[in-house]
Parts: structure tokens; sequence; C-alpha cells
């Protein structure tokens, strides 16, 4: 029992590094989080910061997911639960970051890479309709509630996947939803910032 709870920690202060707030801090000497729409993720990176740090903060916030799931994988034994829980403490190790004072992002990019990690099929079948929604809407926030929904579908209709997976997939649906709920009540409104349009969201304030 000491093992996971010291694996489940580890996962959540790996979740806890902020990439997009300790790149903005480097970059332009700013709290990311007072710029743009507020969030510490990949899309408000690219609205403040360009799409170079964008990329960057994505792919290193993906790379948590999926190093966290490899930890619950070596650390936590035979326990089918312990790579799941993993996944969900890096996500909410993202989203409720311990070293910035619990303000973090929505945890999309590292729930993708827990779940392409868990479930590469689902999870990719799931981001192909979710990117091809983005395209056609320009609602980044829209593809990532298409996402974590769809993946439990997937998980469904593939099988052959264990429970702790398919259950995972729900509780991280669950916390998307959670984080996005003032964006979908902007799409309903339309009122939603699209990618692209350069909209600053919170307190218009941009750094270019």
């Amino acid at each position: 029992m000491l093992i996971q709870i010291i694996t489940l920690t580890i996962c959540y202060l790996l979740g806890s590094i902020s990439f997009s707030v300790l790149l903005a801090k480097m970059l332009k000497g700013i709290d990311i989080r007072q710029y743009g729409s507020g969030n510490a993720g990949a899309t408000n990176t690219l609205r403040v910061l360009g799409k170079g740090p964008a990329i960057v903060v994505l792919l290193l916030d993906v790379l948590k997911g999926i190093v966290a799931v490899w930890i619950g994988k070596w650390l936590g034994g035979d326990e089918a639960w312990i790579p799941a829980l993993c996944g969900i403490a890096a996500i909410m190790g993202h989203n409720w970051p311990i070293y910035f004072n619990f303000r973090g992002g929505k945890g999309v990019a590292t729930t993708i890479g827990v779940m392409a990690t868990l479930s590469f099929l689902p999870a990719l079948l799931a981001g192909i309709i979710a990117i091809i929604s983005i395209v056609l809407t320009r609602y980044v926030s829209l593809g990532s509630l298409i996402l974590v929904l769809l993946t439990p579908v997937f998980l469904l209709i593939l099988g052959g996947y264990p429970q702790p997976v398919f259950w995972t997939s729900i509780i991280i649906a669950i916390f998307v939803f959670w984080r996005h709920r003032s964006n979908i009540v902007k799409i309903v409104q339309h009122r939603e910032n699209k990618i692209g349009s350069g909209g600053s969201g919170k307190g218009g304030k941009h750094v270019v």
C-alpha cells in the first residue's frame, strides 16, 4: 500500500509541473494565468506566446500523462488500477498544481497522454473526430469535450480493455467537462473564442 501511495504522489507532483507557466515566465517574464483566457495550457499559450511555445507546451503536457501511466506500470505491481490512478493523479496535478497555488490548466493534453497510453485505438478514434470538429468549428474546447466524451464510447464498442481503463475514462471526462463548464456556456451562447481569432478572454491582456 505504501509504494502505491508514493507512486500516486510522484505522479501528482509530475502533473503539477505547469510548462505553460514556466515557459511564459522564462520567455516573457509573465504569469500566463493573467493573460488571454487565464488558463495554464497549450491553447492559451498559443494565444499569448504563439505557435512555437504552444507546441512545446502541448507535447510536454502530453508527455506528463504518458510518463505517469508508465510510472504506474513500473512501480504499481500487478494491480491494474494503479496505472489508471497514476494517470488521474497527473491530470489532477495539472489542473490543481501544488507548485502554482493550485491554479492550473484544464488537463486535456495530459488526458491525451494518459488515454493514449492506456487505450491507444479508442483515444485515436476519438481524437480524429475531435480534430475534425476543431477544424470545422475552430472551437478547441468543443474538440476537447468530444474527445473525452467519445473515448469511453469507443472503449465499449471495441471491447477488450480492463474495467479500470473504462472507469478512468469516465472520471477524466467528468474532470474535463467540469473544467470546461464556462466554455460550454459560451459555446451555447456563441461567445466562445475560436482558435486563430486572437480573442484574449481574460481582461483583454495579450502579449506579442
